[in-house]
């Protein structure tokens, strides 16, 4: 069982399991206050479940593509969480949770997802179906491109405010019983440069 958490976009918190599914999520698609939100989530979700903390057996979380003040927020408290039950953490392409919850739900063939990159810019990866292990097949992406200059869609287009954090657990589950983790590296996938960087310093004269 899995905690697993996703602050891409909006903020999203869910209790899974590999053998029962989804057992709760609890979700908010503002793109601007998971700090104040995702506490709250992380409690409702857990009371949702019925589960206390001890019984997870790793956190999830969504490393991205997003912008770097809300990403870095979910990346955070799922970091915390699994220190403080002292259980791993498992990062996951935020887009292939979204892909994965697509064609979970019926979806066919090639999908694009796009979600909001702000600074009128786009997020966008291609997908082409599951592998044998229900994994999605991305065949590009994440990258960023000008909001008004996203590629038209080979098949389907997904546009996403919240990425799922079921699909996030899901898919750590799913890889986790295929010997698969790590899915991607633990770090985030801003996609940008931060718009602050560290001052060269002051030279001291002597």
């Amino acid at each position: 069982m899995l905690l697993a958490i996703d602050t891409s976009t909006g903020t999203s918190v869910a209790v899974v399991d590999r053998d029962r599914g989804v057992l709760a999520q609890a979700s908010s698609d503002d793109p601007m206050r998971h700090a104040e939100v995702v506490g709250l989530l992380i409690r409702e979700a857990l009371d949702a479940a019925g589960v206390e903390p001890a019984r997870f057996s790793g956190v999830a979380a969504g490393m991205g593509p997003g912008p770097f003040t809300g990403l870095r927020v979910g990346i955070a408290a799922a970091h915390a969480f699994a220190l403080g039950i002292d259980r791993p953490f498992v990062p996951v392409v935020s887009h292939d949770a979204v892909a994965w919850a697509w064609y979970r739900d019926g979806g066919r063939g090639p999908v694009q997802v796009v979600t909001d990159a702000r600074r009128r810019e786009a997020a966008v990866s291609d997908y082409d179906g599951l592998d044998a292990d229900g994994l999605p097949v991305r065949v590009e992406g994440p990258r960023l491109t000008p909001r008004d200059d996203v590629p038209a869609a080979v098949g389907a287009r997904v546009e996403a405010s919240v990425v799922p954090a079921a699909g996030i657990g899901m898919l750590a589950e799913l890889a986790h019983a295929a010997g698969r983790l790590p899915l991607t590296a633990d770090e985030p996938l801003y996609l940008r440069a931060p718009d602050v960087t560290p001052s060269a310093g002051k030279k001291v004269l002597r």
